[in-house]
């Protein structure tokens, strides 16, 4: 096996002319794939199939091998046999196929070509120092005879034997270590399985009492809102009976009346007008929360709801308030209800008069489609921040000086809430103790259709 050095990439290159030769190239092959830094076992792959390569194609004529480190994308060891003639079947590749990475044959005339490739390990840095250490490998062979080979072919194959049963003896640890984590596995699966079994039956069961006590609520809420229709009802008929006595005993054509007797009567008739107004909220109240208040949309003059309004609210405050309505100038037509509109600004007004001693309560207007808004603002009281969570709930009142004299039903608010929300629109509430407060009420707004033109008319 004489060897020699072709071109500056090839790293030695070998003759092949008898079987001491090939014997020869598997120790060298495998040098070369130590001094590569390649493992065990890849040395023992270039090595076998190497020996198979050569073994295949001794006898042909000019038959040689190369080993070389090519320039490219991928670094690999490249050995190359290539002869020029020969009477040889057509190499088998199979063998050495399935122990290197890449195996090919390639036509060169007048003989043949087969090129071997096998990757380099990561841990390979190319240079000069490392490509001579390689040579120097390529370079220490010697010419062994059979027996040399087959033992050295028996060292490798105790080797892979060794290493096979290391790597038996590993994959039944791993086993081991396995199957206790799947015991473990199990276990927490058998007992999470419990735990999650007992757990949907304890949600099935609080499932069950919240589907009766969400029934006892609704049974109490109707029973409520019957309650409250019901005395609404009662109620209205006497006070509607304590007003028209009180208006037909002050009539002009009734027996005359002392000065005191006029006064008395005229507070029972405010006291019943009060009471006949409390009356008709609890009972919208609770035709709201019955689903029975029905709206009636009809194009709505603004401005003369807003002039009515004022001229009934004004004066019912405190003698130094002032109530300030917005200017009756470009108010449109809308289409709403006008009976729930005009409910829910008299409570908003009522309510801002009610707590203001001095200043001003402001009701403003404007129009910003598809919405308009309502806001009412007042110099009042106020209502502390911690209770202003709590003003929409019915029946609740602020405490406070004023609300020993002025007292009320605390539905106020919670009632202008329902048919705000009724209506499809929103309200808002913001307030400084000692400051005032500010209810903003905003409503879809659809203009009113323009009156068709009148038929022209025609001669008879």
């Amino acid at each position: 096996m004489n060897g020699g050095v072709p071109d500056p990439a090839t790293l030695a290159a070998y003759e092949l002319t008898t079987a001491q030769d090939v014997f020869a190239l598997r120790r060298t092959g495998q040098s070369a794939a130590a001094a590569l830094g390649m493992d065990r076992q890849d040395q023992v792959r270039v090595a076998t199939a190497l020996s198979e390569l050569g073994r295949d194609r001794l006898g042909c004529a000019g038959l040689t091998v190369s080993f070389a480190l090519p320039a490219g994308r991928e670094p690999v060891l490249s050995v190359v046999f290539a002869w020029t003639g020969g009477t040889k079947a057509a190499p088998d590749l199979e063998p050495a196929a399935r122990l290197l990475h890449r195996v090919r044959q390639e036509p060169a005339a007048p003989g043949g070509r087969i090129v071997a490739e096998h990757p380099l390990p990561a841990s390979w840095a190319n240079g000069a120092d490392a490509r001579r250490g390689v040579r120097e490998a390529l370079s220490r062979h010697a010419s062994p005879t059979l027996a040399d080979d087959l033992r050295a072919q028996t060292r490798d194959l105790i080797t892979a034997l060794e290493e096979t049963r290391a790597q038996q003896e590993e994959m039944r640890r791993l086993n081991e270590e396995l199957e206790e984590t799947n015991r473990g596995v199990l276990a927490l699966y058998t007992e999470l399985s419990q735990e999650l079994e007992e757990t949907n039956s304890g949600v099935v069961a609080l499932h069950a009492e919240l589907e009766e006590k969400s029934a006892r609520l609704r049974e109490t809420n109707e029973a409520k809102t019957r309650f409250w229709r019901n005395i609404s009802h009662e109620l209205r008929t006497p006070v509607n009976a304590v007003v028209a006595l009180t208006r037909l005993l002050m009539a002009p054509g009734s027996a005359p009346l002392t000065d005191e007797q006029r006064r008395q009567l005229s507070l029972i008739d405010a006291s019943g007008q009060s009471l006949l107004s409390l009356v008709g909220d609890l009972l919208d109240v609770a035709k709201a929360e019955a689903g029975q208040l029905e709206i009636t949309a009809a194009p709505t003059d603004l401005r003369a709801l807003l002039a009515q309004l004022g001229a009934v609210m004004r004066g019912t405050g405190a003698p130094g308030v002032a109530l300030l309505m917005p200017e009756p100038t470009a108010f449109p037509v809308a289409v709403t209800d006008e009976a729930l509109l005009t409910r829910i600004l008299r409570n908003l007004l009522s309510n801002a008069l009610k707590f203001t001693e001095q200043g001003e309560v402001r009701l403003e207007f404007r129009v910003d489609p598809p919405w308009m808004a309502f806001t009412v603002t007042d110099t009042g009281v106020g209502i502390p921040e911690d209770e202003l969570a709590r003003v929409f709930e019915e029946f609740y009142q602020v405490r406070g000086p004023l609300q020993r004299v002025h007292r009320g039903t605390g539905l106020g608010l919670p009632y202008a809430l329902t048919l705000t929300e009724l209506l499809g629109g929103t309200l808002r509430l913001s307030s400084t103790p000692g400051a005032g407060t500010r209810v903003e009420v905003e409503l879809p707004f659809v203009p009113a259709p323009l009156p068709s033109p009148p038929a022209p008319e025609t001669d008879p």
